[in-house]
């Protein structure tokens, strides 16, 4: 690094320029995964003015930005001895990232459709006016949501290896079960 500004090779730039766009896909603002992406890629904890300067956006935007991304718990704080300032550092490893991302966004959505559909499954089934079709479409959405719930629930207790072991099989896991 010289000065306040982190050297991006091209295929960095590549990477964080992608990740922000596929951020922008999955919902998240597009600063927001670019300053993932480019702490994920330092290696080394960054303050913000460095981010700022490096990336080219405003000191405002990275920081909440950066809280964004605290929120998650995608992001951490250190601080270097004789230095007011924050330095902020990503996790590095790509399964802890991925875990991360998951329990966030099953707490963010999945949790509070969970909440609405058990009261909407309740509600229906004292409504007269909720058509039988309906109901069962609900019930339907809740039965899978919950299904999914439980399944992610148990495979994040799995260890990696056996996971990663779980992932590498892919459709053979039928011949497995006797499919």
């Amino acid at each position: 690094m010289k000065g306040t500004i982190m050297q991006l090779s091209p295929t960095m730039q590549t990477f964080i320029l992608h990740w922000g766009e596929m951020g922008s896909r999955w919902g998240v603002n597009r600063t927001v995964a670019q300053i993932h992406a480019l702490l994920y890629l330092a290696g080394e904890p960054l303050t913000a003015e460095t981010i700022t300067e490096t990336l080219g956006v405003a000191r405002s935007n990275v920081s909440t930005s950066l809280r964004e991304l605290q929120s998650w718990g995608l992001v951490h704080t250190s601080q270097k001895l004789g230095d007011r300032r924050d330095y902020f550092a990503s996790q590095q490893d790509v399964w802890d990232i991925f875990m991360t991302i998951m329990e966030g966004r099953k707490q963010r959505e999945l949790d509070p459709t969970l909440t609405t559909l058990r009261s909407c499954s309740v509600e229906g089934k004292e409504d007269s006016q909720t058509p039988a079709e309906v109901q069962a479409r609900i019930d339907d959405t809740l039965d899978f949501l919950e299904q999914l719930i439980k399944w992610y629930g148990q495979m994040k207790s799995v260890d990696r290896n056996t996971l990663i072991k779980l992932m590498k099989l892919g459709a053979r896991v039928q011949s497995l079960m006797g499919k």
